[in-house]
Parts: C-alpha cells; sequence; structure tokens
C-alpha cells in the first residue's frame, strides 16, 4: 500500500471530488462558502496538495450533495 497523499488512489478521489462539483453546478467558491472555509482549501484539497480526513470528506461531501459513501463506492481499487 503505497504511503503517499500523492498515490492514484488519492488523485482518482482529487478528481472525483472535482468532477462532482462541477457537475452540480458549483464553483469552488461556493463549496468553500457552505463549508465555512477559504476557496483555497477547496482548491488544495482537489489538487491533491491538501487531504482530507475522514470527517473532512463528509463534510464536502454533503456540500457537493451526496454522501462519502457513495463517492468512495466510486473509486477503483488500485491492484
Amino acid at each position: 500500500m503505497e504511503k503517499s497523499i500523492y498515490s492514484a488512489e488519492y488523485r482518482q478521489l482529487c478528481l472525483k471530488l472535482r468532477s462532482l462539483r462541477v457537475a452540480a453546478g458549483l464553483t469552488q467558491a461556493t463549496v468553500a462558502a457552505t463549508l465555512g472555509v477559504p476557496q483555497s482549501f477547496v482548491s488544495k484539497y482537489e489538487s491533491g496538495e491538501r487531504r482530507l480526513d475522514v470527517i473532512e470528506l463528509q463534510h464536502v461531501a454533503h456540500a457537493l450533495g451526496t454522501t462519502a459513501t457513495q463517492i468512495l463506492l466510486g473509486l477503483k481499487p488500485e491492484d
């Protein structure tokens, strides 16, 4: 198991979060306002510069109109 925040699986999560935001018609600023954080917080987790913990992922998922479970179920495990 790769321990880097830059693993292929984590990059896949970052891309998924960005695509969900775009598909929902939301800007980074809108998601940030919903979360009560700066826009840079959203930018950093979408680019992989910042790693989300489980609770943060739950809040982000809610802001995107989904659940953390649905997001994680949509990811493909790396072999």
